[in-house]
Protein backbone atom coordinates (compact mmCIF):
# COMPACT_ATOMS: atom_id res chain seq x y z
CA UNK A 1 0.00 0.00 0.00
CA UNK A 2 1.76 3.16 -1.16
CA UNK A 3 -0.90 5.86 -0.87
CA UNK A 4 -2.33 6.79 2.48
CA UNK A 5 -6.12 7.08 2.34
CA UNK A 6 -7.22 10.72 2.76
CA UNK A 7 -9.09 10.05 5.99
CA UNK A 8 -6.00 8.47 7.56
CA UNK A 9 -3.68 11.22 6.31
CA UNK A 10 -5.73 13.76 8.29
CA UNK A 11 -5.59 11.84 11.58
CA UNK A 12 -3.40 13.10 14.40
CA UNK A 13 -0.97 10.55 15.80
CA UNK A 14 -3.02 9.74 18.90
CA UNK A 15 -6.20 9.04 16.92
CA UNK A 16 -4.37 6.89 14.36
CA UNK A 17 -2.67 4.90 17.11
CA UNK A 18 -5.95 4.36 18.96
CA UNK A 19 -7.62 3.06 15.81
CA UNK A 20 -4.64 0.82 15.08
CA UNK A 21 -4.81 -0.61 18.61
CA UNK A 22 -8.54 -1.30 18.16
CA UNK A 23 -7.83 -3.15 14.90
CA UNK A 24 -5.12 -5.25 16.53
CA UNK A 25 -7.48 -6.14 19.36
CA UNK A 26 -10.22 -7.23 16.90
CA UNK A 27 -7.78 -9.35 14.92
CA UNK A 28 -6.33 -10.95 18.05
CA UNK A 29 -9.78 -11.94 19.27
CA UNK A 30 -10.44 -13.67 15.95
CA UNK A 31 -14.12 -12.73 16.04
CA UNK A 32 -14.02 -11.04 12.64
CA UNK A 33 -14.98 -12.70 9.37
CA UNK A 34 -12.17 -13.41 6.92
CA UNK A 35 -13.09 -10.68 4.42
CA UNK A 36 -13.46 -8.12 7.20
CA UNK A 37 -10.13 -9.26 8.70
CA UNK A 38 -8.38 -8.60 5.40
CA UNK A 39 -10.03 -5.19 5.08
CA UNK A 40 -9.15 -4.02 8.58
CA UNK A 41 -5.64 -5.50 8.33
CA UNK A 42 -5.01 -3.37 5.25
CA UNK A 43 -6.33 -0.31 7.07
CA UNK A 44 -4.07 -1.19 9.98
CA UNK A 45 -1.07 -1.25 7.66
CA UNK A 46 -1.97 2.24 6.40
CA UNK A 47 -2.43 3.48 9.97
CA UNK A 48 0.94 2.03 11.00
CA UNK A 49 2.68 3.71 8.06
CA UNK A 50 0.99 7.01 8.93
CA UNK A 51 2.07 6.74 12.59
CA UNK A 52 5.64 5.92 11.53
CA UNK A 53 5.70 8.97 9.25
CA UNK A 54 4.39 11.27 11.98
CA UNK A 55 6.95 9.93 14.47
CA UNK A 56 9.83 10.40 12.04
CA UNK A 57 8.72 13.96 11.32
CA UNK A 58 8.51 14.71 15.05
CA UNK A 59 11.89 13.11 15.65
CA UNK A 60 13.51 15.37 13.07
CA UNK A 61 12.19 18.44 14.92
CA UNK A 62 13.42 17.40 18.35
CA UNK A 63 16.54 19.14 19.54
CA UNK A 64 18.53 18.73 22.69
CA UNK A 65 19.75 21.62 24.77
CA UNK A 66 23.51 21.87 25.02
CA UNK A 67 25.15 23.13 28.20
CA UNK A 68 28.33 25.10 28.67
CA UNK A 69 31.04 23.99 31.11
CA UNK A 70 29.35 25.95 33.91
CA UNK A 71 26.06 24.10 33.32
CA UNK A 72 24.18 26.96 31.67
CA UNK A 73 22.27 26.45 28.41
CA UNK A 74 24.38 27.56 25.45
CA UNK A 75 22.20 26.47 22.52
CA UNK A 76 20.66 23.47 20.85
CA UNK A 77 21.72 20.75 18.45
CA UNK A 78 19.90 17.93 16.66
CA UNK A 79 19.00 15.08 18.97
CA UNK A 80 21.15 12.55 17.10
CA UNK A 81 24.26 14.75 16.82
CA UNK A 82 27.42 13.31 18.37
Amino acid sequence: MTDTPADIAKLPFEAALAELEAIVEKLEKGAVALEESIKIYERGEALKAHCDKLLKNAEMRIEKITLSADGKPKGTEPLDAG
